[in-house]
């Protein structure tokens, strides 16, 4: 046993890795938002496949998603909303 895992404890060292295993998770995924939208970082080729990220997104919440802005920029953002279906849009069942 290693004398870092001796000084934290197993425990210890599990909680850290799962927390940068969070953090991983976060910002590596793309997607940023709740239910009524959210952002996606541009990068070129982004677009190619941005409103499936988005649709995907929005679905679990039981929404369609709808790409409201696109700054084509590096360090920039692909803005979006989530909306119910009805009379503004799809229904999904």
């Amino acid at each position: 046993m290693s004398r870092l895992s001796r000084r934290l404890g197993r425990n210890s060292i599990r909680a850290l890795s799962g927390a940068l295993l969070g953090v991983f998770f976060w910002f590596g995924s793309g997607v940023k938002g709740n239910d009524t939208g959210g952002i996606i970082p541009w990068t070129p080729g982004v677009e190619d496949y941005a409103l499936a990220m988005v649709s995907n997104h929005c679905g679990r919440y039981g929404k369609y998603g709808v790409i409201t802005s696109v700054h084509p920029w590096p360090g920039d953002y692909i803005g979006f909303a989530c909306r119910r279906g009805g009379r503004s849009g799809p229904m999904y069942n």
